[in-house]
């Protein structure tokens, strides 16, 4: 994991474009600010260790992205933005191991939740959103994967056009995107939909923020935050003992 400051410049480095975060900075202008949200939040609230499993697992402002079988009797429950390298490399190298020995045999269920931390990872997240819940995760890791792509888009347009055929892969249509992505930065001309979904990507990062999520990725394992995951060993040492119990 890395912390906020690291994480802001890893994005600082992936958005080499100046053009695209002037032309992005309406949308949090319109929805407050997460990363503000989190820095205001840091050395106030307790640290959180232990969650109740029921509360973290509560229906939220939107569906569950997940993969695994709902009778596992471990859940973990990851917060992750878009435009965190930590992520990316959770996704492309800790996570197929954890599907591996854990997910597609039953004993795990994975839940991933947005935490965006900027407007980059905000949007992204929302492209993320254009598919059905049970392609989403499938979504989430082929952005991941081209994470230093899109993360060079130097406007919406451009951004656009690179995330599009990432979600055609997983049969997300042109109009369907469309309606779900965002077309212009003008709030006035958002669709019902688009300005629901920013609202409650953002209203996910807040719920996050409420279970002592600080950075990303941020990880639960049956309530119990972990301190820091560096690869599948960690998972195991957390994992290992509910499967025994």
């Amino acid at each position: 994991m890395s912390n906020i400051a690291e994480q802001y410049v890893s994005r600082r480095n992936l958005l080499l474009a100046g053009a695209l975060i002037c032309t992005l900075g309406v949308i949090w202008s319109v929805t407050t600010n997460a990363r503000t949200q989190v820095s205001r939040t840091r050395g106030v609230a307790p640290p959180v260790k232990q969650l109740a499993i029921e509360d973290l697992l509560k229906p939220g402002p939107l569906p569950d992205m997940t993969i695994g079988s709902a009778d596992a009797p471990v859940t973990i429950v990851e917060y992750a933005s878009m435009t965190c390298p930590a992520c990316a490399n959770f996704h492309g190298t800790i996570l197929p191991k954890l599907k591996e020995k854990y997910i597609d045999t039953g004993k795990v269920r994975l839940v991933f939740r947005e935490f965006p931390l900027d407007d980059l990872a905000l949007l992204v997240s929302m492209a993320a959103r254009c598919t059905t819940t049970d392609k989403s995760p499938t979504m989430i890791s082929a952005l991941f994967a081209r994470q230093s792509d899109w993360g060079t888009a130097k406007s919406l347009t451009d951004l656009r056009d690179k995330l599009f055929p990432v979600a055609q892969q997983v049969g997300v249509t042109r109009q369907a995107f469309n309606s779900c992505f965002l077309t212009t930065t003008n709030p006035a001309k958002w669709s019902a939909q688009q300005k629901a979904l920013v609202t409650n990507i953002k209203k996910n990062a807040e719920r996050g923020q409420g279970f002592g999520v600080e950075r990303t990725p941020t990880f639960f394992v049956n309530g119990t935050k972990l301190d820091e995951v560096k690869g599948i060993e960690d998972f195991d040492k957390a994992i290992e003992p509910l499967l025994k119990g």
